[in-house]
């Protein structure tokens, strides 16, 4: 009772401070622009190992060219990510480690299927994943091939898939929080994620943990290896290596007696009823199974006085397999020849992803240069398991290869600067640079089986003289018609100023210029920076600058046919075939569609940072985001009239559809709050405190006008469901409250999160559900047997917190009782145990 007292007086408090931080907000917004470069304070906890009393600052490159400065002295706020937080998650893959530890990066829980379960959504700054960009040791990531179709949250988007790099490979990452694309180029409107690499030239380590739910299911396998190595001239290789596995988990909750079966020729229930496995059919509700494996190095050797060659890659290979749809014996397309007791539509992907980056830096007359090419490849093979296209009739093979998608990303850059004394109270930095990208994306057919449409027709019992639904059950292979690939080029010239006016005043410019071919054409983007310290130890900074996204190649030729689950007007949850359709293509012209052009923004940021006292680091920052032309996905177009389109235009009868469009500005505001305190107690060690908390609301300004083929039959280019999950389909507050407790041998890693509340919409306003705030608890506690042998054991979401049970639950499968969108997953708690040796 004490301790749960003491715990609801701290929530209370945070809350309070919680509630006031909007208001603050608002009234900074407006006041400051500032823009052009890197980073600012950090998130919840060190880098290293150990602590250090004295040493609170945590230095970073991101955002600044030709050198490092301390995240606290930066114009725009920056988290700083160590590995030894990353290890004390208990978390496996990058995503979750990241929404686990930075306020402003969320993870929904489920989202909806496709290949969406594998490549999971994730948003920052309450913008899509793809409008951040992300980097490994500063070079810009290739992006994956599996475009997000049917999700919920960032629908569309096509990321980066961080769970693809080896989290054993990582020294820190810096999160910086502002507009970059005057800097980086497309993408960076969110902000900029980088992946800073070790670069040990010795020593190494092995890590292991074991993990499972409370539920007893969802068992997770990980090891992650490290080993440096020393090279002539001081040079390093440092490599690495990465294993995970993580098994399924469902919490489908069946209540319900629905019939699964038809009814006998008498009209008599099926004896069947009696005796049937309602559960086997709702195992679709959860995370699927994924293993992982990858590998990396990351290399420097000089070879002379002026200059270093460099070398960094990640390699991965993922095999993954989820249900995707539980079809019931009842069902049309369920042949009672090949599944007499109903089956689950199993998706298969087997990826590999790479990218190498081969470069040098040295210095010539005072500059110092930096060349480097890139080349990154996501390769994903889709195959359908344990289903049947129906059309076929009995004959149907049950295993079908679906597609291939592939991303192909070349990037070369060369990148300059140089310090020119000019007589002002610091040096002028001058960095310019030049840059040339190739993107290629592909999309290969799959079998003939699993797109053809056969004329089987069933010959007796329930269904007795009809056809099945056409194409496989719960997807649909990718036909030629449907393959092809496209391609682009991107060369850029950026210029980066920074300087002080005063020993007080600094000030950092920057812009950059952009060509593209095809249809995205030219693109011009600047940044304005700019910090004045008030006194020592108190400063405030502001940025403005303008960016963009450039339409990705996957979002302008993807074409797919699925099936889709949604809850319609009355309640009920029905399964549509659907067509994904290129804006370009002829169909989605008939159906109002014009070719997708680039989202344009605009980043205002405001802040304040304070130093107080010894170790104790404060800052807040206010920040609104406009968003021109945001691409998003129409709501789902269906009904005879839109099916008669499609026919004529040869797709099989009774398909729904959708495409990718430019519909909508938003406007994003937002406030980011972190304190962090180190306190030495002596005899009883050190203790890192932190409490950091992010407030997003984004609103939709302008929706363009529903074109008249739309209008005409009744539909919205963007209907109320999809609006909402833009709006409202993630929290608007996270917070995170930090301690961590080194002291000898034992150290102690809690932490605490507030997941604020979210809706999910429905297709009319008396299916909408908001899912209330949450906390959830995470705790690791470790050991050092020895100097270089620990061990701990740990819990993440320790008092097993599940979202509120509202969602509208398929009465025949127990789909959706917790909805889809929750930040902290649906399985509840997870515990977990980890050994790691150093050598």
């Amino acid at each position: 009772m004490h301790a749960a007292a003491i715990l609801s007086r701290h929530q209370a408090l945070l809350l309070a401070t919680v509630l006031a931080l909007p208001a603050l907000g608002c009234a900074l917004v407006p006041a400051v622009a500032r823009a052009a470069e890197p980073a600012a304070p950090a998130t919840v906890a060190p880098a290293s190992d150990s602590v250090d009393v004295d040493a609170v600052q945590e230095t970073v490159v991101t955002g600044l060219r030709g050198g490092s400065r301390a995240a606290i002295d930066s114009p725009s706020p920056i988290d700083v990510v160590g590995s030894a937080q990353l290890a004390e998650t208990g978390k496996v893959g990058l995503k979750e480690l990241l929404n686990q530890l930075v306020p402003s990066f969320n993870l929904p829980g489920v989202n909806g299927g496709g290949t969406s379960w594998t490549v999971r959504s994730t948003t920052m700054r309450g913008l899509n994943g793809d409008q951040a960009l992300v980097l490994v040791n500063g070079k810009r990531r290739h992006n994956t091939a599996l475009i997000n179709n049917l999700a919920r949250i960032a629908n569309g988007g096509v990321p980066v898939d961080l769970d693809l790099i080896p989290v054993g490979a990582i020294d820190h990452i810096e999160v910086l929080r502002d507009g970059a694309a005057a800097q980086y180029g497309s993408d960076a409107i969110a902000g900029v994620i980088n992946v800073i690499l070790k670069n040990a030239p010795e020593g190494g380590s092995v890590e292991s943990s074991l993990g499972q739910n409370y539920g007893g299911d969802g068992f997770t396998k990980h090891v992650a290896a490290n080993y440096g190595l020393d090279l002539p001239r001081q040079g390093f290789l440092n490599l690495a290596a990465d294993y995970k596995d993580n098994q399924s988990a469902s919490r489908a909750a069946l209540t319900s007696v629905a019939n699964l079966y038809n009814p006998l020729a008498n009209g008599a229930r099926d004896p069947r009823e009696a005796t049937a496995n309602r559960t086997f059919y709702g195992d679709s509700y959860g995370p699927g199974q994924e293993t992982i494996y990858s590998g990396s190095y990351n290399a420097e050797l000089p070879v002379g006085d002026d200059v270093t060659l460099y070398s960094f890659s990640t390699v991965s290979k993922r095999r993954s397999r989820k249900n995707t749809g539980s079809f019931l014996p009842n069902n049309i397309n369920s042949l009672p020849d090949v599944y007499p007791n109903g089956f689950n539509a199993l998706r298969r992907i087997w990826e590999t992803d790479f990218q190498t980056t081969v470069g040098g830096r040295g210095e010539v007359a005072s500059w110092s240069w930096d060349l480097s090419t890139t080349y990154g490849r996501d390769d994903a093979k889709l195959d359908g398991e344990n289903t049947l296209n129906a059309t076929l009739g009995p004959a149907s093979p049950t295993y079908f290869h679906l597609a291939n998608q592939i991303f192909d990303q070349v990037t070369t850059d060369l990148d300059v600067n140089r310090a020119v004394d000019v007589g002002l109270p610091a040096p002028v930095t001058v960095a310019w640079g030049l840059e040339h990208r190739y993107e290629r994306y592909e999309i290969d057919p799959g079998d003939p089986a699993s797109y053809i449409i056969g004329s089987y027709v069933i010959p007796s019992g329930y269904y007795a003289g009809q056809h099945p639904q056409p194409g496989l059950a719960s997807y649909t292979g990718t036909s030629p018609a449907d393959s092809g690939a496209i391609a682009r080029n991107n060369a850029a010239a950026y210029i980066d100023l920074g300087t002080n006016l005063t020993p007080a005043w600094s000030v950092d410019a920057a812009g950059r210029v952009e060509h593209y071919t095809g249809a995205v054409g030219d693109t011009a983007s600047g940044k304005l920076a700019t910090r004045y310290e008030l006194a020592p130890g108190y400063a405030l900074r502001g940025t403005v600058s303008n960016g963009f996204r450039a339409p990705s190649l996957a979002q302008s030729i993807y074409a797919s046919s699925t099936f889709t689950g949604t809850v319609d007007a009355a309640g009920n949850y029905i399964t549509l075939p659907i067509k994904v359709l290129p804006a370009t293509s002829g169909e989605a012209k008939a159906l109002g569609a014009t070719p997708l052009t680039p989202e344009t923004s605009t980043n205002y940021s405001v802040g304040v940072t304070a130093e107080p006292v010894r170790n104790l680091q404060l800052t807040l920052d206010a920040y609104r985001i406009d968003i021109k032309d945001r691409i998003v996905e129409t709501g789902l177009l269906t009904g005879n009239a839109v099916s008669a389109i499609l026919q004529r235009a040869g797709f099989a009868p009774g398909l729904s559809a959708q495409y990718y469009t430019n519909a909508v500005d938003t406007r994003t505001d937002g406030v980011d709050a972190v304190a962090n305190y180190l306190v030495d107690l002596g005899g009883a060690g050190d203790v890192r405190l932190g409490a950091a908390y992010s407030w997003t609301r984004t609103y939709i300004t302008h929706i363009k006008p529903t074109p008249t083929q739309l209008s005409t039959l009744g539909y919205a280019l963007f209907d109320r469901q999809r609006q909402a999950d833009l709006t409202d389909g993630t929290p608007r507050g996270k917070a995170i409250l930090s301690a961590n407790w080194h002291w000898d041998r034992l150290h102690v890693d809690t932490r605490v999160t507030r997941y604020g509340s979210y809706t999910e919409a429905g297709t009319v306003a008396a299916n909408d559900r908001t899912f209330s705030a949450k906390w959830v608890t995470d705790l690791d506690v470790g050991v050092d047997l020895t100097d270089r042998i620990s061990v701990s054991l740990g819990a993440n979401n320790l008092f097993d917190v599940y979202p509120d049970a509202i969602g509208i639950v398929d009465a025949k499968t127990g789909l959706n009782k917790y909805g889809l969108f929750s930040p902290f997953g649906i399985t509840g708690g997870y515990y977990y145990s980890r050994v790691s040796v150093k050598f």
